[in-house]
């Protein structure tokens, strides 16, 4: 955590401040190693501070050894002067702009403003959020057992998936698999979206029956020690007609051609461009409405982003997803994600869950 510390320190200084306050739970965790759900850091060039309540201070303090734990209780524009005037000479303090809401922020500074003055609290975009871009050993090895957890979730259940089950049985089995396997739990509510549902890429299951014929969009994830997997697959029941080969296989095509070609250096638009050119000459650009990927850590959804007018740079060690889909109302959608780490300046897949047997015959 010394380190993490250290290169935030360098970018606070570099933003101008004295200090800042991290609210955003995944950052508080990155930097602290605190899991509890409440709790603030303030973080200066000599000090580092956790501010929490009573529920939480014994395992702050064996959780965040780096950090000297204060129990507060109430508001925190009650308590926060007192702990801003530890940090002195510190004036300028910033504070993560999108984890607080407007009317947090008013009765901070109406607070500091009484008992502390000359500070100012100012807005802060991306101090932390950079730093866990690219991964540790560590952390990249929690993805990989988070990931695991879903393949293995994936490879077990779909072969048990039957016409007439609904959308929430087979999410049900899944997420019971994956948390029966070591999962501590599951990154996001696990999307099952059969037949026309399939065109809402974040449907959520329901009382629908899978039905022969009809392609399923899985959708579904891990977490591991805090860390978490995103693995798609689309499911098909019975015998496949033309129209769903032939999405299927752009959508496969589209992915291989971006993981087998992503390079260190590349920005996040370059990257979305390499499958999307592909899904484009299809003649099914309209139809693949979100970003190629997304940046998996802490957070299901994090930076870098693969998508159109990104900027991030792709760097080895980052970790993040490669999922381009088509979806067309009225029939259903294909989506197909890996998680793809960057190593040695290319792209090394981590799922391993069957693909092309995804397409079986129930009959």
């Amino acid at each position: 955590m010394t380190t993490r510390l250290e290169r935030l320190s360098a970018r606070v200084a570099d933003a101008g401040l004295d200090a800042l306050i991290v609210s955003q739970p995944e950052n508080r965790r990155y930097l602290s190693g605190f899991t509890g759900s409440s709790g603030w850091l303030l973080i200066s060039p000599d000090k580092a501070l956790l501010a929490t309540d009573s529920r939480y201070t014994e395992q702050a303090g064996h959780q965040a050894p780096a950090f000297q734990v204060v129990q507060v209780s109430g508001d925190l524009a009650r308590w926060l002067p007192d702990l801003v005037a530890q940090l002195k000479p510190a004036t300028r303090i910033g504070f993560e702009a999108a984890d607080l809401p407007h009317a947090s922020y008013k009765h901070w500074t109406e607070s500091l403003s009484s008992k502390s003055a000359g500070v100012q609290l100012l807005p802060t975009e991306d101090l932390v959020e950079p730093l866990r871009m690219v991964k540790e050993p560590e952390e990249r090895e929690a993805i990989l057992q988070a990931v695991r957890r879903a393949d293995a979730a994936m490879d077990a259940i779909v072969p048990t998936i039957e016409p007439g089950m609904t959308e929430r049985q087979v999410a049900w089995r899944l997420e019971e698999h994956m948390r029966e396997h070591g999962a501590e739990a599951v990154s996001f509510e696990t999307i099952v979206a059969a037949g026309p549902n399939g065109a809402m890429a974040h449907h959520r299951p329901d009382d629908t029956l899978l039905q022969e014929g009809q392609p399923i969009v899985i959708d579904m994830g891990a977490r591991v020690d805090g860390y978490c997997s995103d693995l798609t697959r689309t499911v098909l029941l019975g015998r496949p007609d033309d129209t769903f080969k032939r999405i299927y296989d752009t959508v496969l095509s589209a992915q291989l051609t971006a993981i087998a070609t992503l390079r260190s250096g590349m920005t996040g638009d370059q990257g979305d461009a390499l499958a999307r050119s592909l899904i484009e000459k299809a003649s099914y650009g309209d139809k693949f409405g979100h970003s190629l990927g997304h940046g998996v850590g802490l957070a299901i959804h994090e930076p870098p982003r693969l998508g159109k007018g990104s900027p991030h740079p792709l760097q080895d060690d980052m970790v993040f997803t490669v999922e381009p889909g088509i979806y067309i109302t009225g029939w259903g959608g294909v989506r197909i994600e890996d998680v793809v780490e960057l190593a040695k300046g290319s792209a090394v897949v981590l799922s391993t869950a069957r693909k092309r047997d995804t397409v079986r015959s129930s009959l």
